[in-house]
């Protein structure tokens, strides 16, 4: 959410928690860096863990589905769904249906996105653009919601490069990263600064308190895999003190080879669970 869930990604607004789609959009169910790339589906569960703040609602549920395909010579798909309810009290219900896809090649010189919301039946205005990574910048055309070209710093990161550099990182024994990241969420505009922190390393041969589709998965047992939390700041707003509030913040244990499993995605008012329900290894094509 993967990334581009990046989920996609991220678009679809709560009153509570204005980039609640956005984040999604960056479920980080995509790829791994030096390795072979998971081609899958990903189902995810989503339910309240906790309501805080003087926003609180009572109840979410709702569910993520996520396709994976590519390579590295024919560039990274991801396909991103998510449909979901938000229960405010008082019978106050917010019904959601967030579509993405996006192509990002593999060296990260190439991002194209589209992205679909609607919001108790109406409907909101697409984003559709691409980003091109020229020379020192990145340079950003977009079709929806308004025709519109303009230019990125040349470090911001797409979503699946984001991912690659977070495992390269757990590999080296990292603890912290940073990055800038660009995924076309919100009106096609928005840059995030990310602050990444990673656990240790955990083992494929290790016992896990709460086994889901992916663990008990083949191809998924012997991998290690890496507790990390992904912290979303608007990089436009300014911080008060020298400290700067998330706009929300994404914990999940990644695999090596992309995969995430146990999502909590924390929006401040409110943390939400997604529990992988299904998962399913797809076939892919090998780089000739």
């Amino acid at each position: 959410m993967a990334s581009s869930l990046p989920i996609p990604v991220r678009a679809l607004m709560f009153s509570v928690a204005a980039s609640f789609g956005a984040a999604l959009t960056h479920v980080p169910a995509v790829a791994a860096a030096s390795g072979p790339f998971l081609s899958h589906q990903a189902l995810y569960e989503l339910s309240l863990i906790k309501s805080r703040g003087s926003n609180a609602i009572s109840n979410a549920r709702g569910r993520i589905l996520y396709n994976f395909s590519g390579s590295s010579c024919e560039g990274y798909t991801s396909e991103f769904r998510q449909v979901s309810e938000l229960d405010s009290g008082e019978g106050k219900l917010t019904l959601s249906d967030l579509r993405s896809s996006s192509w990002e090649d593999a060296a990260g010189k190439s991002y194209r996105f589209k992205i679909d919301t609607r919001m108790n039946d109406s409907d909101s205005a697409p984003v559709d653009g691409m980003a091109e990574r020229v020379g020192d910048h990145i340079t950003v055309k977009l079709k929806q919601p308004v025709a519109k070209t303009f230019n990125l710093d040349g470090n911001v990161v797409f979503p699946t490069e984001q991912i690659q550099h977070i495992i390269a990182a757990a590999r080296a024994g990292k603890s912290v990263l940073e990055l800038t990241v660009y995924d076309g969420s919100d009106n096609g505009e928005k840059v995030y600064n990310t602050l990444s922190v990673i656990g240790q390393p955990i083992p494929g041969t290790r016992n896990i308190a709460s086994p889901d589709p992916s663990t008990a998965n083949d191809q998924m047992k012997t991998l290690t895999r890496w507790p990390v939390t992904v912290s979303y700041y608007d990089r436009e707003a300014k911080s008060k003190d020298g400290e700067q509030t998330p706009v929300y913040a994404m914990s999940f244990e990644l695999f090596e080879n992309g995969v995430s499993r146990a999502l909590v995605l924390d929006y401040n008012d409110f943390v939400i669970s997604g529990a992988m329900g299904k998962f399913d290894v797809k076939d892919s094509k090998p780089c000739k």
